[in-house]
């Protein structure tokens, strides 16, 4: 193996009052991941463009170097899902989430409250998928609150969906659920958002109901009783393929990711939410994607070039305004994974970047055009003075045995003073050696 990607999901903050002024990458205790940011390159990273508000899947798929063009939210969730598409199929990413009524429209939580379980979401799955429609379709869950919606054959993707928090390379804090629309004037994109319109009332008349949710409602739970869907996408991906990769995703999304780009996906069945506490199994999914993680690389590390790994929990506490979480899981990947990191990697002579997808700032909720931060460890080069076109690298005697004269942290702030400078997403493999 050469190099190891590592994206740990939502990792640029801001500052937070909560961790006296600073951000949760800067407030952590990541010894390992600072040992490989010494003896390496720091720079930020703007995931797409400056200015712009990537979701996950526009990330990664620039990341990769595709243009956003040629892929969508949709089409990666059902192929993560194992769903089987044919061209004109018609795919949503799909949160089960909650609201006052469909007559209000008042959106309580995007995602039911984090305390869907697989199971109570497999059930109201099923009755979903009773609907009757003018067309053949398929709805599955797929992780607690996350789910698929596809319909079958020769809809159009020229769409809004009904959910407006991330439109347009923006973010807002919906508050009321978006209705859809079509984007041109085309029939089909208008019978496209009428077919949807039925559905969303429908299903909002089945689950409002449901046992699951009386019983939700009985236990002081919110109700799963409403579907936000974006990601509108019907063609074919047309990804770079990467098929010397291995990758160790276990979220519908980054395994379409990968299956689409011809890597060799490592996943594992993720816990299921097994009380109310939403966070006790963020906490065990991401132990066991830690865990999971080492032992994909060390097991398959001589059979491919390169490994991408996609960490998703980091993302979570983003969203809920929690820094305190944020911060420690940082601090929980780096006394497990990254210290197996700074074991495997220098003497292997593997290259290891490790950045985020985007920033999920904790005190907006949501995610922000801010760069993330990039580290580039390479023990086979000297230490850089500068990078980019028409810079050089710098003389200097073997990084291992020479004494650091100050001792950096990797953090946002630490990462705009680094050698590397600003870079775009999709420029990082080409320009670090990895493709």
């Amino acid at each position: 193996m050469k190099g190891i990607l590592v994206i740990l999901d939502g990792l640029g903050d801001l500052d937070s009052k909560q961790l006296d002024g600073k951000t949760p990458l800067e407030a952590a205790e990541m010894p390992n991941l600072d040992f490989l940011a010494n003896r390496g390159h720091m720079g930020f990273m703007y995931p797409v463009r400056p200015g712009f508000v990537p979701e996950s899947d526009e990330a990664v798929v620039s990341i990769f170097g595709n243009d956003l063009m040629d892929s969508s939210r949709g089409q990666l969730e059902a192929r993560g899902a194992g769903l089987n598409l044919t061209r004109g199929d018609l795919a949503l990413r799909v949160n089960f989430a909650t609201i006052d009524n469909i007559e209000s429209g008042n959106i309580i939580d995007r995602r039911a409250g984090r305390t869907l379980t697989t199971n109570e979401a497999e059930i109201l799955a099923k009755a979903l998928n009773k609907i009757r429609l003018p067309c053949e379709f398929e709805f599955k869950s797929t992780i607690q609150h996350r789910a698929v919606l596809v319909l079958k054959g020769g809809f159009s993707d020229s769409i809004s969906g009904n959910d407006y928090t991330y439109t347009g390379g923006q973010a807002i804090a919906a508050e009321k659920i978006g209705v859809f629309k079509p984007l041109d004037e085309e029939d089909n994109s208008t019978y496209t958002t009428n077919v949807l319109k039925e559905f969303i009332e429908k299903a909002y008349e089945v689950l409002d109901k449901h046992p699951v949710n009386e019983e939700r409602r009985r236990r002081g739970l919110l109700p799963a009783n409403f579907l936000l869907m974006r990601g509108a996408g019907i063609e074919p991906q047309k990804l770079k393929y990467y098929k010397k990769w291995m990758s160790v995703a276990y979220m519908p999304l980054e395994k379409g990711f990968a299956k689409i780009c011809g890597m060799t996906n490592f996943s594992f069945d993720y816990p299921k939410l097994k009380n109310l506490d939403a966070y006790s199994n963020l906490w065990q999914g991401l132990k066991e994607a830690c865990e999971f993680s080492e032992k994909a690389i060390k097991k398959n590390f001589k059979n491919f070039d390169y490994a991408y790994v996609h960490i998703k929990e980091t993302d979570l506490p983003g969203h809920d305004n929690k820094p305190f979480e944020k911060k420690h899981m940082l601090e929980y990947i780096d006394k497990t994974f990254f210290k197996f990191l700074v074991s495997f990697a220098p003497p292997n002579k593997i290259k290891v970047i490790v950045t985020g997808d985007h920033s999920t700032p904790c005190r907006l909720k949501a995610h922000s055009a801010d760069p993330v931060p990039i580290m580039f460890y390479n023990q086979s080069l000297p230490k850089m003075r500068s990078f980019g076109l028409g810079r050089f690298f710098s003389k200097q005697s073997a990084i291992e045995g020479e004494k650091e004269k100050k001792r950096v942290k990797f953090s946002e702030r630490e990462a705009r003073k680094g050698t590397l400078g600003r870079i775009l997403g999709k420029d990082i493999l080409e320009r670090l050696g990895f493709i």
